[in-house]
């Protein structure tokens, strides 16, 4: 069978990475390429055309890592968003201890759908930072987060 006849390595390959960052208890991080049509992620934190996404299952819920597409769900800076990344807007993963994984190569079957723009400015793992590192609460996740108190005196008093 012709190359060009075989589906795309990607999803395979993302999964297989994704497994082996978890069993070696690395945080996986995923470079998206925000220019690929219907990407849908918080462009706010999109810098250069990409953005870094931790897909640790402490930091994502509802993670499904499809044979078209990456989706979740996680909270950006507090706010709750639903994250969907087309495969072909897949640009690498790795780990955010090492610098782990792979930079995916530009596939035909991705090439036909929108073009891989982003394969020729890809930022080096090494020079990636990340967007989204927080860990989950199962506790008040409805509550707005409480202000800091302003500086000041103490308020400790002696009680006899």
């Amino acid at each position: 069978m012709d190359m060009s006849q075989m589906t795309p390595r990607r999803p395979y390959l993302l999964r297989a990475f994704y497994d082996w960052l978890l069993d070696n208890q690395l945080t996986p991080h995923l470079v998206v390429d925000v220019t690929y049509p219907d990407v849908q992620v918080p462009m706010e934190f999109a810098r250069d055309g990409q953005i870094v996404l931790n897909i640790a299952p402490r930091a994502v819920g509802n993670l499904q890592l499809g044979d078209n597409d990456v989706s979740f769900s996680a909270r950006f800076g507090g706010v709750p968003r639903q994250v969907l990344v087309p495969m072909a807007a897949v640009l690498a993963i790795y780990a955010r201890e090492n610098g782990a994984g792979t930079l995916f190569e530009p596939e035909a079957a991705y090439e036909a759908e929108g073009g891989s723009e982003g394969f020729d400015e890809a930022i080096p793992p090494e020079n990636l930072i990340s967007v989204v590192d927080s860990e989950r609460s199962d506790t008040h996740d409805d509550e707005p987060p409480q202000p800091p108190r302003g500086g000041g005196r103490p308020a400790l008093r002696v009680v006899k």
